[in-house]
């Protein structure tokens, strides 16, 4: 599937369209949890009581007919109430004129919604994170990361945080990229991908940096994670595509190690003159 398409796809699949908020937000106060300091609006909204309405909006709207038009793109069992994208956007802009939502407010609730069994949950929390991505800063990330911890189990919401929400550390250097090496050796599998998914938007905006960006998630060349080769193999095309000279390097070298998979989605838009190259030498 070509790029921009699969990203379209995963955009519908997540079943959200963030835009930036209309309003920047300040805060006043710290959240001991997350660690993040801001100045804060005298309003605190309920965040208990906005994800119980969530939940009863999610239920009044269950649709079964969607569940099952979407369960076929997702391995195992597909938990989900069936809501339409539209209507998690509009149920997402009621949210965010709630008098003094912020960024805080969407890391703090997103914690709450992203430990929850049904998909829509961590779509909301997805979709309200990233309305804030212009007030990002180095606290942020730390939320992120303790989201993966609790409920990001899937590759379509993985990759739409990668791409629109992860990215933008790394775009507009809010933190250095060394702060997600730990995310290499992450537990959850869905967290390792994110790293490669995450890169994609960088390279496509400065292509100079490819020959040293693509050496830092090259020990996930080696991960044993079917969904990890996906994403890791998704970035090396699409590095290959902006300068192939490094990434067929590092293909020749893993190619008798690395997943096939990694090698099948990196060598997609090849030739198959080109890709011969990167078979796995025969035994003997």
């Amino acid at each position: 599937m070509p790029a921009q398409k699969y990203y379209n796809f995963t955009s519908r699949i997540a079943l959200i369209h963030p835009s930036e908020p209309q309003k920047s937000t300040t805060f006043t106060s710290k959240s001991l949890f997350f660690g993040i300091s801001k100045k804060m609006n005298t309003t605190n909204p309920d965040l208990s009581k906005i994800h119980r309405d969530i939940i009863s909006y999610c239920k009044s709207h269950a649709d079964e007919k969607i569940v099952q038009k979407y369960a076929r793109y997702f391995k195992g069992p597909f938990h989900a109430y069936g809501l339409s994208q539209e209507q998690i956007a509009a149920k997402g802009e009621d949210i965010l004129s709630i008098s003094g939502f912020s960024l805080l407010s969407a890391i703090e609730l997103g914690q709450m919604l992203v430990k929850g069994k049904m998909y829509e949950e961590t779509s909301f929390a997805l979709l309200l994170l990233a309305k804030f991505k212009k007030q990002f800063d180095d606290s942020t990330f730390q939320g992120i990361a303790n989201w993966f911890s609790d409920g990001i189990s899937n590759w379509a919401h993985t990759d739409f945080l990668g791409m629109e929400v992860i990215s933008v550390f790394w775009i507009k250097e809010i933190i250095p990229l060394s702060k997600a090496k730990p995310w290499l050796k992450a537990a959850n599998k869905f967290q390792r991908r994110a790293v490669p998914v995450s890169l994609i938007r960088l390279i496509k905006k400065n292509p100079q940096i490819i020959p040293e960006i693509i050496k830092f998630p090259e020990v996930l060349m080696l991960d044993q994670e079917r969904e990890v080769h996906q994403g890791m193999g998704w970035f090396l095309r699409e590095a290959w595509k902006k300068d192939p000279k490094p990434v067929e390097e590092m293909l020749l070298k893993y190619k008798d190690t690395a997943a096939r998979l990694i090698i099948q989605y990196a060598t997609e838009k090849m030739t198959h003159e080109q890709k011969v190259r990167f078979k796995r030498s025969k035994p003997g």
